[in-house]
């Protein structure tokens, strides 16, 4: 397996990318306060029907989609009582439902996470698969 080496400048010492599964988990970044790490569902490539869609089509399903999987949540989500008097919204592992576009978006690894506020959860879905954006 080839190692890869990415350096800031000439004079920087050169990293090594992670290859394996744990240690790309490792490079997870952990949110900071109040915010809320999580990762989008895969989105079909096909129909229902068969019929396989463009790439367009799927990255628009992708970008705009309403359901995100909690990853981590910051040390401060959900903390102020007064704020959350029914406490957290949710919880690691859960599906969340969300406004379209909502939180800062990053991509590890080739799959995109948002971060988000913990305010922004406006409910939770058991099975995402029959959520989508009207």
């Amino acid at each position: 397996m080839s190692k890869l080496f990415i350096a800031a400048s000439e004079h920087a010492e050169p990293t090594i990318l992670p290859t394996l599964a744990d240690q790309k988990a490792k490079q997870l970044p952990e949110p900071a306060t109040y915010h809320i790490l999580c990762a989008l569902p895969e989105i079909e490539d096909a129909y229902e029907s068969g019929i396989v869609k463009s790439g367009q089509t799927v990255h628009f399903e992708e970008v705009m989609s309403p359901v995100l999987f909690v990853v981590k949540i910051g040390p401060d989500a959900y903390a102020d009582k007064s704020r959350f008097p029914s406490g957290p919204s949710c919880k690691v592992g859960d599906f969340v439902l969300v406004r379209p576009n909502t939180g800062t978006r990053v991509k590890i690894h080739g799959q995109e996470m948002r971060l988000i506020n913990d305010d922004s959860v406006e409910g939770t879905v058991e099975d995402p698969r029959g959520v989508s954006r009207v």
